[in-house]
């Protein structure tokens, strides 16, 4: 295994994204605006090439390379190929909302940045990576959530920019304690550093960096900033922002928890701390989903439950030796199915409440098939991908001796199939609105294409947890 090997090409997949970001917004800069489509195919072409390179890289040795600093090994991969795809999901459900308007080309730019700092954040094996990595995942964020420029989006980006100014701090000051106590930042050394400093200190310092990648996970207590993006922001921001940079963040905080020293006197348990956040995440997130009327907020409120079941496998990180594989599972089923309820509201911008879904299945049978099979797949519903993922984590909860969160993750699966019927129910029932113009057309293609991919990754996902091991490059 390498530990000091420069190799630009190890980094060939992050190289794409940022080029494609690059040439987008350039190419972007001296089109007119009825000819912005080009950006636009600039930027795919980048993400196709980003995921050729990852899938090629995916079949190497775990490695890390630049002195340690950043993983080469099947959990980048995997988000490699994951970021990537929701990206391009995201970038099509979009062509409706922005083809021809004058932030075409600078959203696709923005969407390439912060899929690049998710990646990168995903990989980062050091502290200083791992900070740098945090602001290029989120920094982009605020402008594609405040880009439709209505009073709700204004809201939704002032808070998320106030809450992730806070976690950045937070995380800067974090980083600064840990490399102060261990004299390093490099994972692979920090917990042997950490070993012999005061507990009180390692506690601070970890706690600190800790806030930053849940707020980019959108986890309990920084989650605040998700229902309202979700609501306020344009579909394309929503969708982007509420799934993709949690990819990243949890899988940096797999590799962060996993590093940090064993439990000792006075020490804190930070698998346990792990676990309670979850718990709180996906207790919160579905009680308040219950009253949600807005699809998309309740989306918003899914998705801060679901990282509650995805934080799962970090509580047993390095207990488990099916952790990492099942938490990439879930990520890969999350990803697909909560694009693809967010490409549905798309293509029906109209419907803001769950009674305009009314009849939908009348209307629209192939969008209310692609709805049902994403919410259901929320809910943990065989043969689709979140139930994969639930399946995996669970077991791996389990024989990591977190029963006690088993029990709390299966009796909030049953609550938030109240939520989830309240949308289903009415977009199979009689009655319903008068239609809209002419219907939806390019924008439902996006979502049967994650409709198709839900049941995919559910009925692959034997074969998909095996493309990645249990250990991680160090």
């Amino acid at each position: 295994m390498s530990t000091t090997h420069e190799d630009p090409l190890a980094l060939l997949p992050e190289i794409f994204l940022l080029a494609g970001a690059l040439l987008t917004l350039l190419t972007g800069s001296f089109l007119p605006r009825d000819r912005q489509w080009v950006s636009r195919s600039v930027a795919v072409v980048a993400l196709v090439g980003s995921a050729t390179a990852a899938a090629v890289a995916l079949a190497g040795p775990a490695r890390t390379v630049y002195t340690s600093t950043y993983a080469v090994d099947g959990a980048t991969g995997v988000v490699r190929l994951v970021v990537v795809a929701a990206t391009l999901l995201v970038i099509g459900l979009g062509v409706p909302e922005l083809s021809g308007t004058a932030r075409e080309s600078e959203t696709c730019s923005l969407l390439l940045l912060s899929a690049l700092g998710t990646v990168v954040l995903a990989g980062a094996s050091d502290l200083l990576v791992l900070a740098v990595a945090f602001l290029l995942a989120s920094i982009p964020l605020y402008g594609l959530i405040g880009a439709s420029r209505s009073s709700a989006a204004a809201e939704a980006v002032v808070k998320t920019y106030l809450l992730g100014a806070l976690t950045n701090v937070l995380l800067l000051l974090g980083v600064a304690v840990l490399a102060a106590l261990g004299s390093t930042t490099v994972y692979a050394r920090l917990g042997t550093g950490l070993g012999g400093s005061p507990a009180a200190a390692v506690a601070v310092g970890v706690v600190a960096v800790l806030a930053g990648l849940l707020f980019e996970a959108g986890a309990v207590p920084v989650h605040s900033w998700v229902p309202d993006a979700a609501q306020g922001a344009s579909a394309t921001a929503a969708a982007f922002a509420t799934t993709v940079p949690k990819v990243g963040a949890l899988v940096a905080l797999y590799r962060l928890v996993d590093a940090l020293p064993g439990t000792g006197p006075g020490a804190l348990d930070w698998r346990l701390l792990v676990a309670v956040l979850a718990a709180l995440s996906m207790t919160l997130g579905n009680l308040a989903a219950l009253g949600q009327d807005d699809p998309r907020r309740l989306l918003g409120w899914s998705t801060v439950s679901q990282v509650g079941y995805l934080l799962m496998p970090v509580a047993v990180a390095g207990r488990a030796a099916e952790a990492l594989p099942a938490l990439l599972l879930y990520l890969a089923g999350y990803t697909v199915t909560n694009a693809g309820a967010f490409a549905v509201t798309a293509a029906l911008p109209q419907r803001r409440t769950l009674g305009s879904y009314r009849g939908l299945a009348r209307r629209h049978p192939a969008l209310a098939g692609a709805l049902l099979v994403c919410l259901l797949s929320l809910v943990g519903t065989p043969p689709t991908a979140v139930f994969a993922g639930k399946v995996a984590v669970f077991s791996a909860a389990w024989d990591g001796g977190l029963a006690w969160l088993v029990v709390v993750a299966a009796v909030n699966t049953v609550l938030s199939l109240v939520y989830h019927l309240r949308w289903i129910a009415p977009v199979f029932g009689a009655g319903g609105t008068a239609e809209e113009g002419a219907g939806p057309r390019w924008g439902a293609v996006p979502a049967l294409g994650a409709g198709v991919g839900v049941l995919a990754v559910g009925i692959a996902a034997v074969p998909l947890a095996g493309l990645v091991g249990p250990a991680l490059a160090r």
